[in-house]
């Protein structure tokens, strides 16, 4: 395997995902390469949206494929934003209209507790009946204030604790080491190693 199409167009995610499996020798391509139209994510799981992802970016493409599916989740929310975190607060997605929406929805709440949830898929094939799946989590907790001007998403509101700072204050490499998508991407890629599908 030396390509794979990525089931994303969210440059954050190609990002951190193609720096990670460079080592490998694989050259992940994003899904707008191969034209891929943006698949339905019409379930309630991370896992039944990203095996969907997988299958349809493989399907157009031709190649094997690997989706994330992340958000973020709240405890005081019961799990929310979840897999509605890039539309959480409706169309057309932002980044800054969901947060806002996340810090009015916790007004007043004193439990910030919060973690990002990533799952990660990869298919040889587009009927693949043993699709690889690994699952990351980034513990930390909701802050009123952003702070810092890298990563994405929720990142600037995401306080960790162990380091003292947001998700947006973390070095690149300082982030992929313990972010969800980080944790999720090893797990995957020692679960391809171990079945021989990469050297």
């Amino acid at each position: 395997m030396s390509q794979l199409v990525i089931a994303s167009g969210n440059a954050g995610k190609l990002r951190e995902i193609a720096r990670i499996l460079a080592p490998y020798g694989i050259e992940a391509l994003p899904q707008s390469a191969f034209n891929v139209p943006d698949c339905p994510e019409p379930h309630v799981t991370f896992v039944e949206n990203c095996l969907a992802k997988a299958r349809h970016a493989s399907r157009v493409s031709g190649l094997p494929a690997l989706a994330d599916d992340s958000g973020i989740c709240v405890e005081a929310l019961g799990g929310a934003p979840g897999v509605y975190s890039a539309r959480y607060a409706g169309e057309p997605k932002s980044d800054a209209r969901n947060n806002e929406k996340l810090i009015a929805d916790l007004h007043g709440v004193a439990d910030r507790r919060a973690h990002y949830t990533c799952v990660m898929v990869y298919v040889r094939h587009p009927d693949d009946p043993e699709p690889v799946i690994a699952e990351g989590r980034w513990h930390g907790e909701i802050i009123d204030t952003p702070r810092g001007e890298g990563g994405f998403g929720y990142d600037p509101y995401f306080f960790v604790p162990q380091f003292g700072k947001t998700g947006a204050e973390l070095g690149e490499d300082e982030k992929n080491a313990v972010s969800h998508r980080g944790i999720a991407l090893r797990e995957l890629v020692g679960k391809l190693k171990a079945l021989g599908r990469i050297g």
